[in-house]
């Protein structure tokens, strides 16, 4: 059975060939040029951003001797995974993954480091973790053209849990997890990772890419750990007229907003 090979270029860059990952991913023969050509084409979220692939630095064309070999390209591993992820591979988490050992970790600049303690003071709000959420949402139906089907299944995937597993995990602790919505769920087990998953919402919101997302949220929620910070349920569900959020979350939010943006 053929095998994804990780290839080094001559500057040092791991890629994969197109014609290997499309073999790989059991794509139809008669497909491979049209797919290849939606590939470059499309609009993918990479480290630096939501856009199209660019020459040379995520693709660049393999020379052949034979010139009635089939056209190749050399793919970047970041490239190669969102394409087996967006493909209807039966293989393409095998794969995804497989890519994703290969990445770089993604470095994080002295502005974005200093707005951490504001993400985490922000996301003490469970109200404003709930915005965070609808706003990942909003965003997810814009590039979904207005549908949200999957929407869980795509949040479960960036987050690394679904809310089944979590009522594993919270039987597993011997906790009644029978009721309970995932937030309950996290508060039971594992309540920084409530702080971990509002980082995430909101950069994703921003356009940020997934990978930077957990970056940022991992970052956060070790700080929530090594600070101890409390939790706080601020929402008002007995009425319409709910109370305004306190002024240090939102003073948080624009610190937060414009440090992420000035970095973009």
């Amino acid at each position: 059975m053929t095998e994804l090979q990780v290839l080094i270029s001559q500057k040092g860059t791991r890629v994969v060939t197109a014609t290997n990952l499309h073999q790989v991913l059991q794509l139809l023969d008669h497909h491979y040029a049209t797919n290849v050509k939606k590939w470059l084409q499309d609009v993918y979220e990479f480290r630096d951003g939501i856009r199209k692939p660019t020459h040379l630095q995520d693709f660049a064309p393999r020379k052949k001797k034979d010139a009635s070999i089939v056209e190749d390209y050399y793919l970047s591993v970041e490239l190669a995974k969102h394409i087996a992820l967006r493909s209807n591979s039966k293989l393409k988490l095998k794969y995804a993954r497989y890519l994703l050992s290969f990445e770089e970790p993604e470095g994080l600049e002295k502005t974005e480091v200093l707005a951490v303690p504001d993400l985490v003071r922000a996301m003490c709000s469970i109200r404003y973790q709930e915005t965070c959420e609808r706003r990942h949402l909003q965003w997810y139906e814009t590039r979904q053209g207005g549908h949200a089907a999957n929407w869980w299944q795509h949040r479960a995937e960036i987050m690394g849990y679904s809310t089944a597993q979590l009522r594993e995990i919270a039987q597993q602790q011997g906790k009644n997890p029978s009721g309970k919505s995932q937030r309950q769920l996290l508060m039971q087990v594992d309540k920084y990772e409530l702080i971990r998953a509002g980082v995430i919402d909101l950069l994703v919101s921003m356009g940020k890419s997934e990978g930077y997302a957990r970056t940022l949220g991992d970052v956060a929620k070790a700080f929530a750990e090594e600070m101890q910070v409390e939790l706080y349920d601020d929402r008002d569900p007995a009425t319409l007229f709910a109370p305004e959020p306190a002024p240090e979350p939102l003073r948080a939010m624009h610190r937060i907003e414009e440090a992420f943006r000035l970095s973009a």
